[in-house]
């Protein structure tokens, strides 16, 4: 059953729908780590740099539903807003992202609801980042609630543009000059520019390394 259907029956509280985003972040967390330490294990390399999450703010809930039109009630906060739980994963090459998204799609008990690949299409701002929308259950005492969480997978050097953009963002509430959104969208190109170069070098020391243990047999 999804969490709406839970509310429809009046049985959930502000505590309650919380409490079952903040289980859906450790089932998802929980997961991500699995999976990057098995990674690790067979590939003696681990995709993953770091993992943080969040729980939306009741102010930015209620300023997202406004935005679209709905009432601000529990209903439509669960409904119509989708990264109310969110996970970050930060990679260090782009092949990583892609890696682990497929690694992701394949668990069996997680569903994936849609995919936002920013990545390949950009936003207009410049803003990049591989966007996941996926239910896990939430096994409780009366029954099993499907629970939405966000995972956004991007690189470090993403992350660190997205960070300095949502700043910006909120510091002049969505309209920010346009001598800085222009420079927002030349960073952003550099920092493709970084990425790109980055993977490139990995790949190079890679096949060195491949190289080395091939004339080291012999």
């Amino acid at each position: 059953m999804e969490v709406s259907g839970k509310l429809n029956e009046g049985a959930a509280s502000w505590e309650t729908v919380i409490f079952l985003y903040n289980s859906a972040l450790k089932e998802v967390g929980t997961k991500l780590e699995i999976l990057n330490d098995e990674f690790c294990h067979i590939h003696r390399y681990n995709p993953i740099e770091y993992i943080k999450s969040r729980i939306k703010t009741p102010e930015s809930i209620v300023k997202k539903l406004k935005r679209n039109g709905y009432e601000s009630t529990i209903d439509n906060m669960v409904k119509h807003v989708n990264d109310i739980a969110g996970i970050r994963v930060v990679c260090s090459f782009t092949s990583d992202i892609y890696r682990l998204a497929e690694m992701i799609g394949k668990q069996n008990d997680l569903t994936v609801v849609s995919v936002k690949d920013y990545i390949k299409n950009p936003k207009e701002s410049g803003y990049k980042s591989y966007h996941m929308l996926v239910t896990v259950p939430i096994f409780l005492t009366d029954g099993v609630v499907d629970t939405r969480v966000e995972i956004q997978i991007r690189t470090i050097a993403m992350d660190f543009w997205a960070s300095l953009e949502h700043k910006i963002y909120y510091k002049f509430e969505g309209h920010a000059p346009e001598y800085i959104s222009r420079d927002l969208q030349e960073c952003a190109g550099i920092v493709s520019k970084l990425d790109a170069k980055m993977l490139s070098l990995n790949e190079a020391i890679l096949r060195a390394r491949e190289e080395e243990e091939t004339q080291g047999s012999f």
